[in-house]
C-alpha cells in the first residue's frame, strides 16, 4: 500500500507563506510531493518559495486571495496548464477578527465566512475534477476545535469552522464514489503567527495551558505532521473524519 512517504504526489496548500500552512507545505515537500502554495501578498510568496527552494524542496508560490473568483481560477489555471491533475488539496487559508457577537461589522464577518468557509467550499468544487482524475484524490480542510466547542475565538470563527468540519463529512460521503477522501483536522491552540496576540497575554496563556492535559500549547509542525499522514496512501481507509489535535484538551473535563 506505498511507504510513509508521498513521492510522485502533486499538493496546494492555500495559506501555505507562514503558521500551519507554511508548515504543511514544508511537511509535504519533505515527504516528496511537489507543492504548490498561496499567499495573499506576493513579495511573502516569492521569499518563502525561495527559501524553501533553497532547501531543495520542490515548491511553486502563486499569489492568490482565496475569496477572489478570478484568483481561485487562477489557481485551476496554473494547475491545469502546470500538472493537469492533482492528488492533494488542503484547505488552509484561514482568519480571524476575535470581538463579542454584538461588536461585529457585517463586513467583518461576512469577510470571515468568505475566507473560512466560503472558499474552502468554491476551490474544492473547482478542482474536484483534477482530483477526481488521480487514483485516490485528497481534500483536507483545516479546521479548529472552536469549530466543536466554544473555545472563546469569537461567533463567527466558530460558525465557519463548524461549517467546515460539515463540509469535510459531506464531501466525504458524496465524492467516495470518485475516489477522493475528504477529512478535517482541527487544531487547538498552536503557536502561529495568527495566535501570537493571544498567547503572549500571559493570563489567557496559562488558561489555555490550564485547560489542556498535556500542559503546552502545539507547535505548527504537530499539526501539519498530522495533516501529512491523512495524504498519505497509509490513511487509505480514513474518509469524513475530524481529527482533533488538542493535546487532550476536547476530552478533558476541568
Amino acid at each position: 500500500m506505498g511507504n510513509w512517504d508521498l513521492n510522485n504526489k502533486r499538493a496546494l496548500v492555500t495559506g501555505g507563506t507562514k503558521g500551519i500552512g507554511k508548515a504543511t507545505v514544508i511537511e509535504l515537500a519533505e515527504l516528496g510531493a511537489q507543492v504548490l502554495f498561496t499567499g495573499r501578498d506576493e513579495k511573502t510568496v516569492e521569499l518563502v518559495e525561495q527559501e524553501l527552494r533553497a532547501l531543495g524542496h520542490q515548491v511553486f508560490g502563486l499569489k492568490a486571495d482565496v475569496t477572489s473568483t478570478d484568483h481561485r481560477h487562477k489557481v485551476k489555471d496554473w494547475i491545469d496548464s502546470r500538472w493537469k491533475s492533482l492528488d492533494i488539496l488542503v484547505n488552509n487559508a484561514g482568519i480571524n477578527i476575535r470581538k463579542p457577537t454584538l461588536d461585529y461589522l457585517e463586513s467583518e464577518y461576512r469577510q470571515l465566512l468568505e475566507v473560512n468557509l466560503i472558499a474552502p467550499f468554491e476551490l474544492s468544487r473547482l478542482l474536484h475534477q483534477y482530483l477526481k482524475g488521480t487514483t485516490v484524490g485528497v481534500v483536507i480542510n483545516v479546521a479548529s476545535v472552536a469549530g466543536i466547542m466554544d473555545a472563546r475565538t469569537g461567533a463567527p470563527y466558530g460558525i465557519s469552522k463548524s461549517g467546515l468540519i460539515h463540509l469535510g463529512r459531506s464531501l466525504a460521503n458524496e465524492w467516495a464514489t470518485d475516489n477522493i477522501r475528504v477529512n478535517t483536522v482541527s487544531p487547538w491552540f498552536t503557536r502561529t503567527p495568527a495566535t501570537e496576540s493571544v498567547l503572549t497575554n500571559q493570563e489567557k496563556l496559562e488558561k489555555i495551558i490550564s485547560r489542556t492535559p498535556l500542559g503546552r500549547v502545539a507547535n505548527d509542525k504537530e499539526i501539519a505532521s498530522v495533516i501529512a499522514f491523512l495524504a498519505m496512501d497509509k490513511a487509505s481507509f480514513v474518509n469524513g473524519q475530524n481529527i482533533v489535535v488538542d493535546g487532550g484538551a476536547s476530552a478533558a473535563i476541568l
